[in-house]
C-alpha cells in the first residue's frame, strides 16, 4: 500500500516549454479538395480558410486540422504533392516567444519569418525530416485562427467529435538506430518522457512511447524492420493518432462514414484500437483507447 507522503514525493515531469497539448496537425497536399473529402468522412468538417494563403482549417471536437496547398517558400520544407504528408504540428505552449526562445537555446533549428502583412508571425522551428514544429500561445477565447482565417458562412464552427475522437498522439518514422537521437531531442528540448518498452497502447506492437510533459499526447518513435534496415527511407511524420473512449463504438461510426479499416492476422480493430486503411495512398489514422485528459 503506497502512503499519502510517497505519492507527494514523486516529482511531476518537467515541462520546459510550457506545453498544453496539440493545437493543430498539417498536411500538405496539392489536392486539398480530395484530403478534404477523406477528413470529412473521419468527421472533420471545414470551418474556415486563409485570408491570404491556399490553405482551409477543419476541425471536429477538440482537433484542429490544417490542410495547406500553397507552394512552400521555405527552404527544407514539404512541398505540396500528390500525396498527401503530415507537414507540420503545432505545440500550445504558455507564451510562444518564450518556447521559442528557449528550443533555441537547446539546440533547436529556427525557421525563417514569413508572415506577410496582417498575418501573424507563428515561431518554429524544424522537426523530423522536412517537418515544422510551431509553438501557439492563442488558443483559448482569442485564437490564431481569429487573425489568419476567415469563418465559411453558416459553418458551425465548433462541430462534435464522432464518438468522443480526440488526440492521442503522432507516429514519427525515423532510421535505423536513431531512437536514442530522437529521443534526446524531444526529451532535453520540450521535456518528453519515454515510457518502458512494456508499456504499450492500441495495437501497434513497435516502437518506443514518448509521454508529453504536459501528459495529453504521446509521440511514438518507429525503426524500420530488421529486413529493411539497410533499405533507403526518409525520417518523417507518418501518421496521427486518435484517441478514443470506446474504440468499436468509434470504428462503427467511423464505418457507416465510408471508412474503412484493416483486417489481417497481425493489424485488426479491437477494445484496443484499430488502424484505418491507406487513405489517397498515404494518410491513415490511428484510434487508441483512450479519454481525453482536461
Amino acid at each position: 500500500m503506497t502512503h499519502a507522503t510517497d505519492r507527494e514525493a514523486i516529482p511531476e515531469p518537467q515541462n520546459p516549454l510550457g506545453l498544453d497539448g496539440i493545437e493543430f496537425i498539417e498536411f500538405a497536399t496539392s489536392h486539398p479538395q480530395a484530403l478534404g473529402g477523406v477528413l470529412e468522412r473521419m468527421g472533420f468538417r471545414p470551418v474556415a480558410r486563409h485570408r491570404s494563403r491556399e490553405v482551409e482549417l477543419y476541425r471536429q471536437g477538440t482537433m484542429n486540422v490544417v490542410v495547406n496547398a500553397q507552394a512552400a517558400d521555405i527552404p527544407r520544407t514539404v512541398h505540396p504533392g500528390e500525396r498527401p504528408a503530415i507537414s507540420a504540428f503545432a505545440l500550445r505552449v504558455r507564451d510562444a516567444q518564450a518556447a521559442f526562445r528557449r528550443a533555441k537555446d537547446l539546440g533547436a533549428w529556427e525557421i525563417p519569418v514569413r508572415a506577410e502583412a496582417m498575418e501573424l508571425n507563428i515561431p518554429a522551428i524544424h522537426g523530423v525530416g522536412e517537418s515544422l514544429i510551431y509553438f501557439v500561445d492563442r488558443y483559448d477565447e482569442f485564437s490564431i485562427y481569429d487573425i489568419d482565417f476567415r469563418a465559411i458562412p453558416t459553418v458551425d464552427p465548433h462541430p462534435p467529435a464522432v464518438a468522443g475522437l480526440h488526440w492521442f498522439g503522432i507516429v514519427q518514422y525515423v532510421g535505423a538506430d536513431r531512437t536514442d537521437d530522437w529521443v534526446a531531442f524531444y526529451s532535453q528540448i520540450m521535456g518528453f518522457r519515454p515510457l518502458p518498452h512494456e508499456v504499450r497502447f492500441g495495437i501497434m506492437p513497435r516502437g518506443l512511447l514518448l509521454e508529453s510533459p504536459c501528459r495529453k499526447f504521446f509521440l511514438q518513435l518507429i525503426e524500420p524492420e530488421e529486413t529493411a534496415r539497410f533499405a533507403p527511407m526518409e525520417e518523417h511524420l507518418q501518421r496521427v493518432g486518435l484517441g478514443a473512449p470506446d474504440v468499436p463504438a468509434a470504428v462503427a461510426a467511423l464505418e457507416k462514414r465510408g471508412i474503412e479499416f484493416l483486417a489481417t492476422e497481425r493489424v485488426h480493430a479491437s477494445e484496443r484500437g484499430a488502424l484505418t486503411k491507406p487513405l489517397l495512398g498515404s494518410v491513415m489514422f490511428e484510434l487508441v483507447k483512450s479519454d481525453p485528459r482536461p
